[in-house]
Parts: structure tokens; sequence; C-alpha cells
């Protein structure tokens, strides 16, 4: 089985600061990271002012940046050729994620200078593990580090608005809370009607948590995500309720609607997030590992996510051994977790590799968080 490597902050930094310098002719003078994420738990719930349990990935994204003596930004990645350079208000492409932050934060009141930045990462691109929250927060870190302390809040807020109004990814803020308030060792249960950010620890003993990317195209700003929350939205106020979060299993009984099948996974995934943190607190993983499996069911059936790579990645996990697996992110494609005994791992791996290739499909890559 072959790991994809999330590498060390000291060679990423590096690899960033050598494009800075050899692309821009610029010498860095911060750096900041971010980590990717996986979510264990609570899909399209954030949006929805739900419940979901996000955890940090080892693999994280790195900005490295100097000012400018304008207001203008440039910006280059390991990821992706060519320069970007312009006004960061009108940035595009995978470049309005990192100069958007320096728009957003201008929006907040800040004086941010022109900035030149460069990007290194070992987030995977397109595998629905926050790769573009990553970025953006990584950017947000290193401003914060350059012109001086940044409340937490305000670089959450500042990245929310840079992927949705820049980029035009209409996500919910779960990718971006993670990406900037994690902590190891620990999954982080956000709640989106409150506000409340509770760390739950997370060491399954002799379990190991594989991350199967499918490469299968995953695109959040293709459409298919943001008629997913305008139909959550309407199907809230069918119900008379100002969220979805608002809504019970009893409500559900009689309504009607084109939108209730959606209705129906946001309401019941909210009662898997509960019963999977207390089942992780009390360790009882099988349980666990049964509600992980219940919410890829749900984001098939009911909110219409899933694709067949994402199907077979978990079925195939479930017959080699997992306790539980899902898809994780958006959707339609990006990644499946399987929660494994370790000495099963590659066993997994193995059958998940060979019944791709069964298919003729793209040979997916694996993480472990």
């Amino acid at each position: 089985m072959h790991l994809i490597d999330p590498g060390s902050a000291g060679e990423h930094v590096q690899r960033a600061a050598t494009l800075l310098q050899s692309a821009l002719g610029t010498v860095p003078v911060a750096a900041g990271r971010a980590s990717g994420r996986v979510n264990l738990i609570g899909e399209h719930t954030d949006y929805n002012r739900g419940l979901c349990l996000p955890l940090a990935l080892r693999h994280a994204t790195y900005a490295v940046v100097a000012p400018r003596g304008d207001h203008l930004v440039r910006a280059v990645s390991t990821l992706a050729p060519g320069t970007y350079a312009g006004d960061p208000a009108t940035a595009t492409g995978w470049a309005a994620y990192a100069a958007g932050v320096v728009w957003a934060l201008r929006e907040e009141g800040f004086d941010i200078p022109g900035i030149d930045m460069a990007i290194a990462s070992s987030v995977p691109v397109g595998a629905g593990l926050s790769s573009s929250a990553a970025l953006s927060c990584a950017v947000a870190m290193a401003v914060a580090a350059l012109v001086g302390p940044i409340d937490p809040d305000v670089l959450l807020r500042a990245t929310i608005r840079a992927e949705n109004e820049r980029a035009g990814a209409p996500t919910g803020g779960m990718d971006q809370t993670v990406g900037l308030l994690a902590t190891p060792g620990e999954a982080l249960l956000l709640d989106f009607a409150d506000g409340s950010r509770t760390p739950v620890t997370w060491a399954p003993p002799e379990l190991a948590l594989l991350v199967i990317d499918t490469c299968a195209s995953h695109e959040l700003s293709d459409g298919q995500y943001a008629a997913r929350r305008a139909d959550c939205e309407a199907a809230a106020k069918a119900l008379g309720v100002g969220s979805l979060r608002d809504v019970d299993e009893i409500d559900l009984q009689s309504a009607h609607g084109p939108w209730l099948p959606l209705a129906r996974h946001v309401v019941t995934e909210n009662t898997r997030v509960e019963e999977f943190v207390q089942a992780v607190a009390t360790g009882e993983w099988a349980e666990a590992g049964a509600l992980m499996t219940s919410s890829h069911e749900s984001l098939r059936d009911d909110f219409a996510v899933s694709c067949e790579q994402l199907d077979v990645a978990v079925e195939t996990a479930l017959e080699h051994g997992a306790l539980g697996a899902r898809m994780t992110g958006g959707g339609f494609g990006g990644s499946a977790i399987a929660l494994l005994p370790r000495d099963r791992l590659g066993e997994a791996a193995d059958a998940v590799l060979a019944a791709y290739d069964r298919r003729h499909w793209r040979k997916p890559r694996f993480l472990l968080t």
C-alpha cells in the first residue's frame, strides 16, 4: 500500500520560498500553515446550521509571503503553472482562494499591503480533503504573521468570504474552521446553530482511519453543491423554519415535496453526529463504525451526492474488515474513509485497488490520518 506522504513543514516552506525567489525575485519574510481535513461524520449539515465532526490531516498547505509597495497581489504555486498578478478583488481560479483572503481582510478593515506569495502543499487537490480551504487558511495565517496578530474569528470570516464570494464555492464554513482551529489528537465537534466548537479526543485503539482518494473528479464550484444548498433552503422555507436544524424526524412524517429526501438526510445526520460522539467517548467503536456506514447510505440514497467510485470504495473496505466506511466531503467524487483494524489496512487497500482495476478506473490513492 503506497501512502501519500505529508512531508515535513520545513521542506514545504523551503519549496515555497525557493519558488517565490525564482519566480518573483522576492525573499519571504513570513509563513503560514493550515491542514487539510476529513470529516468523520456530519456531511452537508454545516450550511443547515447543523453538527459535524471534522478531523485535521497531517497533510497541509504552506504559504510564504512578503509585502509589496503597492496594493496588488502576485501569487505562484508548486501545484499550478504561471503567475497570478493583479487586484485581489478580481482574482480567478485557484488564486481567488489565496488573493481573496487579502481582499476579505481589507474588507474587515485591516490595512493589508500588497503581497507576494508562494504556495506548496501535500493536500491532494480535488480529493474532497479541503485543499481549497487549506490554501485560504494558510494564506490567512501567513498574512497574520506578516502584519501582526489577527483574531482567529476574523481570519475565519475572511477565509469563508474568500471561498464564497471570490471563488464562488458556497461552502458552509466547516473546512475553514478545522483548518484554522484544529488541535493534534482531537476532532472538532462544530455546532453551526450556536457556534460552539468542542474538542473530541480521537484515539481509536488498534484502529486506523484510512483515507481513499478515489481520483474521481470533485469540484465544488460546478453547480451541484450549490444546487443541494439551495434545495435545503427551499425545504426549510416549505417547512416554515429558519433552517433544517429546527426540524426533527416527526416533522418530516407528514411532509411532502421533492426536497423531502434531502431534509431527511440532514435531520438524521445530525442525530448520527450526536450518537457518534457518544460512541467515541465510551469506546463503542463498532457502533461508531455502523454510524459511519449509515451516514454513507443516507448521502448515497437521500442526498444523492455519492458516485460509483465512492460506493465501491466503501463496500470493498467493509468487505475487508472495516468497522465502518463512508464518503467524506461534498461528494460527486473525492474521498472515502474507512475505520479499520491496523492489521487489515494493507488488505483493504489492495482490495480497493483490485476493484478499481477490474473496472478500468483511475488508480486510487491512500492517506492515513
